[in-house]
């Protein structure tokens, strides 16, 4: 299917992302399509040139390094040589002096507020308005459905009493140890009552007071008879319901009903590697949803259990001050939105030279435009700013054109300049060894750096492709390279004056249903000093939120600021196998698991559109795979089959195998098309082997551009039928 385009000054547009943009996107602003569409035109045409220059740069370094890597061959690796090498070809810049980053107007859910951060798909509406939504979330309901709380009903849908009381149980005690009461235990309390301004929690004819009692700061309802007790530890807020009459406070005395719990602080919307948009349709449903949320007026309709319900964004939640004042809480997660990086184009528009635009500079201009209606209501952002994170960025060169990109959107908008804060996501090799000039270039607009150690580990190997045969993905994160990229991304970010003013964040829980082991091991990135940390889903932010409760990162970072800095000469270390004499059957099954959640992503993705989603392993563990985790695993194969590891007719022959057992696991998908029953017709089975098979070629071993191309052309087809 061919795309209707109109002519526009230079430009070729998407009739459909044109009626979008001046019909929708502009409407309530003071952009008219004229100014509009003449800016752009000019804005465009004058920065993608830069942008081509750019991705060549990236190229022609990666050559250089291969090169270097295969002079070496054979011989001893010194780092200092390895170093001195980066230098000359400018891999590795000069560090300038010390210097504080200069943002101003931030959030205080990005500056004070540490807690989860969710990452959603924005094209998809109803998972974008949960995650909006997750600000507020029931304890009681995330802990009685997850394996945290154990028992015989666990996996029921009939309710199980004492299932119920493990989780009053788990609550209380929690309470005991973060909020306590003074004298005596919440699991003893007989009710809860606000007078002289303070908490008074009773049992039987005694009444006792939190130890810190600063830590009550309103309630709902009467003071002698509250429907809600509002408490705050560490910034982050607990909602006590009271209602006797709810089923679930049946056997609680002080006829607690349930605690709702501050969890998703703040929500990344994301058009990057959760999304699956690879034309006009697909961006604008992408747009679509954003300009939704800024408006504030984003609904979905659906059915569940045969009833027709309706999703749209939470109110602020409305209490009374222990002061006796009207106080309101922020409702909703605080709304980021990450743009595409630099490197794809997009067939929506197309610029006089025939060429698509660059999508990055394209998503930066509508985004921003849709954000223009919060920066008049402050509904999101109750300083004005706009919060774009920016992914797959290589080095100070480009984030400095990120900088020039923005100060373009704005002066063609009349947004104050830097109203546009940046994330910079910290996930390739270039711009974690270049970070404090990365930041640097951003002073006045970073409001966020996170590691991304999926991207970072595929760059990795994409980068030192020539050194030799890669260690095993699992022992990737026990490697020397890794443990220096997560400390010198806290230990720059404080040194450039994060400290209370912006995030430093940390990766995605990939184990949605395992949320007991993630209460175990993810409190590692709150000790390691991140402010903010990935979570796949509601539940898990307010399951991971109880580790901001038990830890106070500000405190924690004071500490980290101490330290001795992590080297560079780490950082930069390559993880080569010391032996490579692995068992055929350890090599199969190294690759097995990495085909098998590679088929099981690319098929949904090729297929049906499906960007993210949760993935089973080889072992039927749910794993939420997104391009990331693709990279890797198909970096990883084809490292191996280059230094004569496995060979590519192994590995075509446990692709096979592994679209046996993906096509099993996906019997029950309706719209599900098998790749074992026609291995040369299916493009989702092929596209997974050029993943791997051409993966060395591929820039900096992205898997976009073959993704992109492969789903356009099943698009195309399914629309001919």
């Amino acid at each position: 299917m061919s795309i209707k385009y109109q002519k526009i000054e230079n430009l070729k547009i998407s009739e459909k992302l044109l009626s979008f943009i001046n019909n929708d996107l502009l409407k309530d602003t003071d952009i008219s399509p004229t100014k509009f569409w003449s800016s752009f035109d000019k804005v465009v045409h004058d920065l993608s040139p830069r942008n081509r220059e750019l991705i060549q740069i990236r190229e022609k370094l990666q050559k250089k390094i291969d090169n270097w890597h295969l002079d070496k061959k054979g011989k001893e690796f010194k780092i200092i040589e390895y170093k001195k090498f980066l230098k000359e070809i400018g891999y590795l810049k000069d560090e300038g002096p010390d210097f504080k980053i200069e943002t101003n107007n931030i959030d205080l859910e990005i500056s004070q507020v540490a807690g989860p951060q969710l990452v959603v798909p924005i094209m998809n509406a109803r998972y974008a308005l949960n995650a909006a939504n997750a600000r507020w979330v029931s304890l009681y309901d995330s802990l009685y459905g997850t394996n945290i709380i154990e028992s015989d009903e666990g996996g029921s849908e009939r309710y199980d009493p004492l299932r119920g009381q493990e989780v009053i149980r788990y609550v209380r005690e929690f309470f005991d140890r973060y909020i306590p009461i003074d004298g005596t235990s919440w699991k003893n309390i007989a009710g809860l009552k606000v007078k002289d301004k303070d908490l008074i929690i009773f049992k039987d004819d005694y009444e006792y007071n939190l130890k810190n009692k600063n830590k009550f700061i309103g309630y709902r309802g009467e003071s002698n008879n509250p429907s809600a007790i509002i408490l705050k530890n560490n910034n982050l807020h607990f909602e006590i319901i009271i209602n006797p009459r709810a089923f679930s406070a049946a056997h609680d005395i002080a006829g607690i009903s349930d605690v709702i719990i501050e969890s998703a602080v703040s929500t990344i919307c994301d058009n990057e590697d959760s999304v699956a948009a690879v034309d006009a349709d697909d961006k604008i449903v992408c747009y679509k949803n954003w300009l939704g949320l800024m408006k504030g007026d984003l609904k979905v309709q659906f059915e569940k259990n045969g009833k027709n319900l309706e999703r749209k964004l939470n109110p602020d939640r409305s209490y009374i001050s222990k002061d006796g004042k009207g106080l309101k809480l922020h409702g909703r997660s605080l709304l980021l939105i990450r743009n595409v990086g630099h490197l794809m184009t997009n067939p929506s528009i197309i610029l006089k030279d025939g060429s698509e635009v660059p999508e990055g500079i394209m998503d930066a201009f509508i985004t921003v435009t849709a954000a223009l209606n919060d920066v008049k209501k402050k509904r999101n952002s109750r300083k004005g700013s706009i919060y774009i994170v920016k992914p797959k960025m290589h080095g100070p060169e480009e984030t400095a054109f990120t900088d020039l990109i923005f100060s373009k959107v704005e002066e063609v908008l009349g947004l104050e300049k830097y109203t546009c804060k940046i994330g910079i996501m910290d996930e390739e090799r270039r711009t974690s060894s270049n970070l404090k000039e990365c930041i640097r270039s951003l002073k006045n607009r970073v409001f966020f750096i996170n590691t991304g150690f999926l991207d970072r580990t595929g760059d990795e190997m994409h980068t030192s492709m020539e050194a030799g045969p890669m260690i095993k993905k699992g022992d990737m994160k026990s490697s020397k390279w890794i443990t220096a990229y997560e400390n010198n991304n806290v230990d720059v970010g404080l040194k450039c004056g994060f400290f209370g003013k912006a995030q430093i964040g940390k990766g995605m829980w990939a184990m949605p249903d395992k949320m007991k082991e993630m209460m175990i091991e993810k409190v590692s990135h709150l000790k390691a000093g991140a402010n903010c940390a990935w979570v796949p889903s509601p539940t898990a932010a307010s399951l991971h939120a109880l580790h901001y409760h038990q830890i106070n990162i500000f405190d924690e970072q004071k500490k980290i600021l101490n330290r001795e800095q992590a080297e560079l000469d780490d950082l930069l270390s390559i993880p080569i196998a010391d032996r490579t004499n692995w068992s055929v059957e350890e090599i199969n099954k190294e690759i097995s698991n990495s085909a098998q959640t590679l088929l099981g992503y690319v098929v949904r993705w090729i297929d049906q559109g499906i960007g993210c989603s949760k993935v089973p392993d080889i072992n039927n563990i749910g794993l939420m795979e997104d391009r990331a985790t693709l990279r890797i695993s198909s970096q990883h194969i084809a490292n191996w089959i280059h230094h004569g590891i496995t060979t590519k007719i192994q590995v075509v022959e446990i692709m096979k195998e592994m679209a046996k057992i993906v096509d099993k696991q996906n019997v029950d998908d309706k719209n599900y098309t098998k790749m074992s029953d026609n291995y040369e017709g299916s493009l989702a089975f092929k596209t997974a082997c050029d993943l791997i098979f051409e993966g060395r070629a591929q820039p900096s071993g992205y898997t976009e551009p073959l993704l992109h191309l492969n789903r356009l052309k099943k698009k195309n087809k399914l629309n001919l039928n």
